[in-house]
């Protein structure tokens, strides 16, 4: 390498060394460098929060207590229909294969349609679940107006 070469690769390795980002601290900034002022919302930690809810006595509250219930019964009893009907297809290939091979309409057999059944499944559960969550909707709503507090 000649003298040239050298020379351009010390010049870069001196602008390596300054920092080029400006230091200016805008609202939109990542991670600002001073904290004159408030700390945002979203930045705030839990010890620094103004607005916190006293959990212990939500909890306590019936109408808290009817709605963990009422997830309860809906998410346990659809989430091993799920579970028991998912795991269903290659239980019944694997120990029932003559039973899956049965032929419905021309090549299509019971594993095809079985198959193919769970998407519906899956978007009749999802369905489900939408009309269920917004019945928890509006028991967590009546729940937030109950304490006091506006819906953010």
């Amino acid at each position: 390498m000649g003298r040239r070469g050298k020379r351009n690769r010390d010049r870069g390795s001196k602008s390596l060394n300054r920092d080029l980002t400006p230091s200016v601290a805008a609202e939109t900034d990542i991670a600002p460098l001073g904290r004159a002022g408030v700390k945002p919302v979203h930045e705030r930690t839990a010890d620094e929060d103004v607005d916190v809810e006293d959990w212990d006595r939500v909890a306590s509250r019936e109408d808290f207590r009817a709605l963990i219930a009422a997830k309860r019964a809906f998410v346990v009893p659809a989430t091993l229909f799920f579970v028991v009907y998912y795991f269903a297809l290659p239980l019944l290939v694997g120990y029932a294969p003559s039973l899956m091979k049965i032929e419905v309409v021309g090549a299509v057999n019971l594993a095809y349609l079985f198959a193919l059944s769970q998407f519906v499944m899956a978007w009749g559960l999802a369905a489900w679940y939408l009309r269920a969550a917004t019945r928890f909707d509006k028991m967590a709503q009546g729940l937030i107006v109950a304490l006091g507090r506006k819906r953010r």
